[in-house]
C-alpha cells in the first residue's frame, strides 16, 4: 500500500529562534568582512565601515521580503516557492534553478578554500586528499541530522566569537595605547574628507553586500523550525542586523590599526596583517579562524542546499523519487545531502579556483533576491485593496539594489550563469514536453509540531 500524505515521513521541527539565528550567522560567517577588507578599503578609499553599514540597510529590505514571504509560505523551497506561488510557476522554476546554482556552489567554494589552506600547512597531503576529507566531513555531519548540525553551529560560533573578542581586546590596547591625531583619527573610517567620493563609496558598497549573502538560507529551514511563521522572519532580519553590526565593528578596528593611507602587503589577506599589528600571534590565529569559518559556512550551505533540492523535488521540479525523499529514521533529505556533498567534491577537484566559484555564486543569489522582492510586492501591495507605502518601499528598494549588483557582475559570471539557466530551461522543456504539461506542484504540506 503506498504511503499517504499522513503517513509519509516529514521533516522534524527541532530548530528554535536561536538555532536559526546561529545557522544564519554561521552560513554568512561572523568573520565575513575579513576576507574582503582589503578590497573594500581600496575600492571605498578607506570608507570600509560606511560601505558595510550602507550594505546592511540595503540588504535589510530584501531580508524583510524574505521574512514576510516565509510567514506566508513556511516551505523548504524558499524563493522557489514564493515566486512560483505569487508570480508564475515557470518563473518560480527559473528562480529555483538559479538558487540551485547558488546553493550548490557555496559548499564547493568552501571545500576549495579550506583544502587550499590545509595543503599549505600540511603539503604532505595533496590537495585532492584534503578536498575529499573536507567534503566527507561536511556530508557526514549533515547526515547525522538537523539537531547535530545545530549543535555544531553553536560550537563554531563560540570558537569564532572567542577569536573575535581576542582581536577586539588586542586592537583596543594598541589603538588607545598609541599616538594619534585626535578625534579625526577615530572618524576617518566613517568619513574622510580627503578621499570621500560617492562613486567610490557606492562601488565599495556593491562589494560589501556580498558580506550578507547567505541569510536567505534560513528560509529553507521553514519546515524544521519551531513556530516558523514567527521565527523565520525574525531570524532572517536579526541575522542581517547581527552580521552588519559585528562586521562594522570588526572593520572599524582593523581600519584604525591599518589606515587606508598605508598600502597592504597583500590585499586579499589585509585583515590578517591588520590583526597582526595589534598582536603578532593573531596572524596565525586569525588565519586558522578563517579556516574554521569556512568550515561552518560550507556545512551550513550544504544543509541549505539539501533543503532547497528537497523543496524542488517534492514540488516535482526535480525527480521526486530521489530529491523529494526523506530518510525515515533521522527525518532528513539524506539523498540530497549526499548529492550536494558529491557535487562539492567534484567541483572542488575540477575548478580549484575560489574567486571564480564565488563570482558564479552571486549570479544565482541575486536572481533569487530579486524574485523574492517581486513576490513580496505582488502579495502585499499589488493584490491588497489598501495600498500602503510600507508594503511598497522595502521590496522595490530591495529589487533595485539587487538588480544593480547583478548588472555589475563580471562577464565570466554572466556567461556561465546564462549557460546554467539555459540548461535549466532545456530540462524544463524536456520534462513538460515543450512546456505543455504541468511544470511544478507548489502545494505545501500542513505544518507539524512533532
Amino acid at each position: 500500500m503506498p504511503e499517504t500524505a499522513i503517513t509519509a515521513p516529514k521533516l522534524r521541527r527541532a530548530l528554535t529562534l536561536w538555532d536559526l539565528i546561529l545557522y544564519g550567522v554561521i552560513v554568512i560567517q561572523p568573520t565575513a568582512p575579513m576576507s574582503v577588507f582589503g578590497v573594500l578599503s581600496d575600492r571605498g578609499r578607506g570608507h570600509v565601515v560606511t560601505t558595510i553599514l550602507i550594505a546592511m540597510v540595503a540588504m535589510l529590505f530584501t531580508a524583510i521580503s524574505y521574512g514576510r514571504m516565509a510567514r506566508a509560505y513556511p516551505s523548504a523551497g524558499s524563493a522557489f516557492t514564493y515566486v512560483g506561488q505569487e508570480i508564475n510557476p515557470a518563473l518560480g522554476y527559473v528562480t529555483g534553478w538559479s538558487m540551485v546554482m547558488d546553493y550548490m556552489l557555496n559548499p564547493m567554494i568552501c571545500v576549495i578554500w579550506i583544502s587550499q589552506q590545509a595543503h599549505v600547512f600540511a603539503p604532505a597531503i595533496p590537495y585532492w586528499g584534503w578536498a575529499g576529507l573536507v567534503a566527507l566531513v561536511f556530508t557526514w555531519l549533515n547526515v547525522l541530522g538537523v539537531r547535530t548540525s545545530a549543535r555544531i553551529n553553536t560550537g563554531l560560533a563560540a570558537g569564532m566569537g572567542a577569536v573575535i573578542v581576542i582581536f577586539f581586546v588586542a586592537a583596543a590596547r594598541t589603538i588607545f595605547g598609541g599616538a594619534h591625531d585626535g578625534i579625526a583619527f577615530f572618524t576617518r573610517p566613517f568619513y574622510n574628507p580627503a578621499t570621500f567620493g560617492s562613486g567610490a563609496v557606492l562601488g565599495g558598497t556593491s562589494i560589501a553586500v556580498l558580506t550578507y549573502i547567505g541569510f536567505d538560507g534560513i528560509s529553507t529551514l521553514s519546515e524544521e523550525a519551531e513556530n516558523p511563521r514567527r521565527n523565520i522572519p525574525l531570524a532572517t532580519v536579526l541575522t542581517c542586523v547581527v552580521i552588519g553590526i559585528l562586521s562594522a565593528v570588526e572593520v572599524y578596528a582593523a581600519q584604525l590599526l591599518w589606515p587606508a593611507s598605508q598600502p597592504f602587503p597583500d590585499e586579499t589577506t589585509a585583515f590578517v596583517y591588520a590583526a597582526g599589528r595589534a598582536w603578532r600571534p593573531l596572524l596565525a590565529i586569525v588565519g586558522f579562524t578563517l579556516v574554521v569559518a569556512n568550515f561552518g559556512s560550507g556545512m551550513g550551505a550544504q544543509l541549505g542546499a539539501a533543503r532547497l533540492l528537497f523543496g524542488m523535488g517534492r514540488s516535482n521540479a526535480l525527480p521526486k523519487s530521489f530529491f523529494g525523499a526523506i530518510e525515515p529514521k533521522r527525518r532528513i533529505p539524506r539523498n540530497n545531502v549526499l548529492f550536494v556533498g558529491f557535487f562539492a567534491l567534484l567541483g572542488a577537484l575540477a575548478i580549484r579556483n575560489f574567486g571564480l566559484g564565488a563570482e558564479l555564486l552571486n549570479f544565482g543569489a541575486l536572481i533569487a533576491f530579486m524574485g523574492v522582492n517581486l513576490a513580496a510586492l505582488m502579495r502585499y501591495y499589488v493584490r491588497e485593496r489598501e495600498k500602503k507605502l510600507v508594503n511598497l518601499i522595502p521590496p522595490v528598494i530591495g529589487f533595485l539594489v539587487c538588480l544593480l549588483l547583478w548588472l555589475n557582475l563580471s562577464r565570466t559570471a554572466q556567461i556561465a550563469g546564462a549557460i546554467w539557466m539555459l540548461a535549466g530551461i532545456a530540462f524544463g522543456a524536456w520534462k513538460t514536453r515543450g512546456f505543455r504539461g504541468e511544470l511544478v506542484d507548489f502545494s505545501i504540506p500542513a505544518e507539524e509540531e512533532s
